[in-house]
Formats: C-alpha cells, structure tokens, sequence
C-alpha cells in the first residue's frame, strides 16, 4: 500500500500548501513501481505519449503501455468476456450511457477521482458535473473525459440561398423540411426535440417507470402538445415530398447529399465530431456553427443532453495498489487542464474543466474555436441525460413508433400520437414485468 499512500499524502499535502485553490496545479506522486496498460485511439496516441513521459518524469520505473484501439471496439471486448481479459487494458474510456451497464458488470475500479478532481481544477461544481454522475453509490468510479452534445451546423452558401436569417433564432416547423434537416425518428437526435418542451421519453418515480408519451394527447400539456404537432407536420412535409428523412437507411446518405452547396439543406444538427465530415460536404469555408438554441422548434429553443465521456480504471488494478496509484497519477496528466488544447487538436474533445476564454486565446483555428464555444453553450442549457439502463429500451420504442407512420399514414396529430402512445404503453408494461 505504500505507493497509493504516497500518493494520497503527496496530494494532501499539495492542497495544504496551495491554501485551497483548487484551480492551481497540486503535486503528484513520485518513486511509484508499476506497470500497466492504457486504451487510446489512433489519433490520441501522441497525446498520450507526452502526458505518459511527464508521469515518467516523476515516475522513471514506472511503465505505461498504449493499446492502439477504437473505444467501442475495446468495450466490445470487455462485453464478451471479463476485466482479466488482458486485451482489456488497465485504463480506458467510455461514454456515460455506459455507466450503469460496467457498474452492474463489475468492470470499474472505485479510486480517488474527487481527489485528482481538485489536484488538477478548473471544476465549478465537480459534484453537480460529469464527475457527481460517476459514482456507484458514494465511491467514484470513472474521471470526467469529455463533455459533448449536439450542435448546429451551417452551410452558408444554402442558407443565403434559403434567405434564412442566422442573426435570430430560427423556427424550424415554419421552414420546407429539407431545409433544416433532423433525423427525428432516431432518438439521438429526436431528444433535442422533445427536451426543448420537458418531455419525459422515460423516466423513473417512487421506484416506479413513467412515461409523459404515456398519457392521452389531450392529457398532454399545451407546449407538450405543440412540440409532437411539430413533429407531426415535419413528417407529413417529409411523406409528401417523398424525401428521405423518415427512411431509417437512406435518412443519412439523403442528409449529406442536401448538404452540399447547391442543394437544399441549410442546417443540420449533429456533433462536434462530425465538424471535419460536415467540413468536406459543405466545402472549406462554407461551414459555420451555432449553439443548438440558436435554433427553436414550436417556440422552444432545442436543448440536447449533456453527454460525455469518462476515464475508468479496470476493476482488476485494485487487487494492486501500486497500480491503482499509477493509474491515478496518469489521468491527473491526461486531463491537466494546461493541455487541453493540445488535447482537443489530438481527439476533438472538449474538457469539462476549462473555459471557453481558455479556447478563445489560443492558437485553434476560427472554424474550432467556434466549434467549442457553440459545444460549451449548447452545453449549458443541455438537459441531464438518463443513465438507467431501462432507458435503452427507449431507442426502439421511438423510432418504431415514428416510423409507422410511414405505412399507417396518419391523417392527424391524434391518430399519429395514438402511435407514439401504444409504443410506449407497451414500453411500460414490459418494464413492469
């Protein structure tokens, strides 16, 4: 044990003599032994080697080993089989949907985030964050990586074409719906919908499962209502101008064909990773970006959730305790708030702890600084985002729902909801089982 309490008094002591400001660099642990394995993609790996040699600075007998592979191809091993797979690495990323599903496998190793957490800083609130959703009851089980969520992107050529006015926000129920293009059917997107009015897809109370889309449409109140009419409407422009929008296969490839300049679409939403895809459809110069609120939909700015990903330690280090402290001391370097832009140009990740003033003063391009600041807003306003695992259930519910309407061609919003409501009755009714 006397590695991980080194490092534990090492912290306690730098936080003593820093008078309690957290957002100052705080010493790190020396002289730690070990040896273990971290997951990175591709194109992290750079990043990772530089963090991995100021670890080593302080650590010169420890060994850090990178595993080159893509985060949802590591995770599928550790799926299939177990944490002492030893293609499942010491340290990796996940997405925060995750959370419930590697605490139920036992896959996470609880360690000291809240202490790194103030070691590093530039956290408002670590508790009220990514940080406080990263616990399995009160111990810590993965260290922020990134936040995300979704944005809005622009093509400037087909949005001066559509004369649509980017200086206001922009109702999107009132544009012809290839003109502001969003995938509803598909949950991802479709959220930033329903959130803009508070509709509950699924939730949970008193131990028992809800749903808002439960409920009678007249039951619904009048801006929940205005938002599924949107909805509706957007359809039914899709059916009748026999575009692919509501085609769960051809949706995609539709939407990045309208996206080049000289078609039709102006708008999409879609994440800050597709910023480069998005970059090559719409032509160097021609993207621009907005906060997802810039745009409305039934009067409601859209909010997306807020999303992220984080850094766990695999369950197996802690039988090792000079691991576990090596573990630690690599995170606290991987997510030190002085690179963070050198960790966004590596990854595209944008870090919790750090500030948009942060981003506007360096040395990023126009296009990324837009990129990150729209995210950080869009962010802000962003609604929390359901961990339960029961949630899962939801992607299907509402996109079969949606999609039905394809064949049973609704005449009206009633006979539309009526399918949205059956689909989520029956959601109920299977989770009560």
């Amino acid at each position: 044990m006397k590695n991980k309490l080194m490092w534990l008094a090492m912290v306690v002591f730098a936080m003593f003599v820093s008078c309690g400001k957290k957002t100052e660099t705080m010493g790190a642990a020396t002289g730690i032994k070990a040896e273990i394995t971290v997951q990175a993609e591709k194109e992290w790996i750079p990043y990772y080697e530089k963090a991995i040699e100021r670890v080593k600075a302080n650590n010169p007998e420890a060994v850090i080993n990178i595993k080159e592979i893509a985060s949802f191809d590591h995770l599928g091993i550790l799926d299939s089989t177990d944490t002492a797979n030893e293609d499942v690495t010491d340290i990796f990323a996940y997405p925060l949907d995750r959370t419930s599903n590697l605490i139920q496998k036992d896959a996470l190793a609880a360690f000291d985030a809240k202490v790194i957490a103030d070691r590093v800083g530039g956290f408002a609130d670590y508790e009220k964050g990514l940080g406080g959703q990263l616990k399995n009851g009160e111990k810590y089980i993965g260290f922020p990586l990134n936040i995300e969520t979704l944005i809005a992107f622009v093509n400037k050529v087909n949005l001066e074409n559509a004369k649509i006015d980017a200086s206001k926000p922009i109702e999107l129920t009132t544009l012809p719906v290839n003109q502001a293009m969003i995938p509803v059917f598909n949950a991802w997107f479709g959220v930033a919908v329903t959130n803009s009015a508070d509709i509950e897809l699924l939730g949970q109370k008193d131990g028992k499962f809800f749903s808002d889309l439960a409920v009678d449409y007249s039951q619904l109140p009048a801006e929940k209502q205005a938002v599924i009419k949107g909805i509706f409407e957007y359809w039914q422009k899709s059916f009748q101008a026999k575009s692919a929008l509501f085609d769960k296969d051809a949706a995609w490839g539709y939407m990045d064909e309208e996206f080049k300049p000289g078609n039709h679409s102006a708008l999409r939403i879609d994440g800050p990773w597709s910023n480069a895809a998005l970059t090559s459809l719409a032509g160097e110069g021609n993207l621009d970006v907005l906060s997802i609120g810039s745009l409305t939909f039934a009067g409601k700015e859209l909010r997306h959730w807020k999303g992220g990903w984080a850094l766990g330690i695999n369950a197996r280090v802690e039988e090792d305790a000079d691991k576990l402290a090596l573990a630690q001391e690599l995170i606290a370097e991987l997510m030190n708030p002085e690179y963070a832009v050198e960790f966004f140009k590596a990854t595209g990740k944008i870090m919790e702890n750090v500030t948009k003033e942060t981003y506007e003063k360096s040395d990023l391009s126009e296009a990324d600084k837009k990129v990150v600041i729209s995210v950080l807003a869009s962010y802000e306003n962003a609604a929390y985002r359901p961990l339960f695992e029961e949630w899962g259930q939801v992607w299907d519910t509402w996109q079969n729902a949606l999609l039905s309407w394809n064949t049973k061609k609704p005449a009206n919003v009633e006979n539309a909801y009526k399918e949205i409501q059956a689909s989520f009755k029956a959601l109920l009714t299977n989770l009560e089982k």
